[in-house]
């Protein structure tokens, strides 16, 4: 499974990923396998081409029963697509409606169909209809972003330039500090990726241009006064020159403190469990989590719950605390165990 974009062949989850950071609103997948191997397959790209996507990715074919959509739900889709060419699929709509909620379910129609559905079952449990002989090929980003500043509204600088301090979209972490003019900031509003003026070679620059590792917009905000902008982008690739994430990675002082940031916890804490369980070491309570499989760490996480359901009965909410710890613990290590991580748990929120 894989596609082409401006002749270069790439992964399904490349494309998705492509798709979205140059101005796709949204990503439509459509398996057309035969055998239930192909579907399998279909289903585990599916998985990926969703953790990829920064749009709404939404999928049908090959629908016979309400496991299937649940299949299509639970690898990250947004929606499901029954297809109205086929009465079963038509047959599917009310159970699967109440099943998993109308804004889930979509149905993918053509003028050519023989068969229709009853317009009151549609207007009833389908949220969107898809025609599917209306549908146009991909096209990068031709409309600027919405924009609420013109460049006179900004205070200059000296030089004439404005700051942007530039965040990674999904951590907040700080990439680089760049520089733009007018003309920068216009090319940014028109194509959606970063472009900056640069003061050492007194010329424009896109981001990425040369080494590939652009910088989409997601968010640009400035501050009160006027004077300094604040990009929030989805980086491909590393933002320094220097082939590390971020430019700032040089330590100049430090005290010691606890980053007790919620998301950077969750994710340095699976990180070592997923070490853990790519290279085990001897004494390690969850090597013997993963040595005893998975039928023991669900036995794991069902005693954590019940030891939290009793916690939050007793009038020391200090308990919840610890119980709760335990129990997001042994639930990473099924995580890991199970192939799933923070970002899928995210986005499955986010969606909800």
């Amino acid at each position: 499974m894989a596609g082409k974009v401006k002749g270069e062949e790439r992964e399904p989850s490349v494309l998705a990923r492509y798709y979205s950071d140059n101005g796709a609103d949204e990503i439509l997948v459509f398996d057309l396998s035969d055998m239930d191997g192909d579907h399998e397959l279909s289903i585990g790209a599916l998985k990926e081409i969703c953790r990829a996507a920064e749009v709404p990715v939404k999928a049908g074919g090959r629908i016979r029963r309400l496991e299937d959509v649940k299949k299509y739900l639970y690898a990250g889709c947004e929606k499901v697509i029954l297809n109205y060419a086929r009465q079963d699929n038509i047959d599917l709509t009310e159970e699967a409606s109440k099943r998993f909620g109308k804004e889930k379910i979509a149905a993918s129609v053509d003028s050519s169909d023989v068969v229709s559905a009853p317009a009151a079952l549609v207007e009833e449990y389908v949220s969107e209809l898809i025609y599917i002989n209306e549908l146009k090929p991909f096209e990068e980003r031709l409309n600027p972003l919405n924009c609420n500043m013109e460049w006179s509204e900004f205070k200059l600088g000296p030089d004439g330039l404005v700051p942007v301090v530039v965040q990674d979209y999904r951590t907040d972490e700080v990439l680089m500090v760049a520089y733009m003019n007018e003309e920068a900031f216009n090319r940014t509003i028109e194509t959606g990726k970063m472009t900056y003026f640069s003061r050492s070679r007194q010329e424009l620059w896109v981001k990425g241009l040369t080494s590939g590792h652009f910088q989409y917009v997601k968010e640009l905000v400035v501050d009160c006064d006027l004077d300094t902008i604040l990009a929030k982008v989805s980086q491909t690739g590393a933002a320094c020159h220097t082939g590390n994430k971020s430019c700032f990675f040089h330590e100049i002082a430090k005290t010691e403190y606890k980053d007790t940031n919620p998301l950077k916890v969750f994710e340095n804490v699976y990180k070592v469990i997923a070490d853990r369980k790519a290279h085990p070491k001897e004494g390690s309570y969850t090597n013997y989590l993963f040595e005893k499989g998975i039928d023991k760490i669900l036995k794991k996480v069902g005693e954590e719950a019940t030891e939290l359901v009793i916690a939050a009965k007793n009038p020391d909410p200090e308990e919840i605390k610890y119980e709760m710890s335990d129990l997001l613990y042994h639930a990473m290590v099924l995580m890991v165990e199970r192939g799933v991580t923070w970002e899928d748990i995210t986005a499955e929120l986010a969606n909800r």
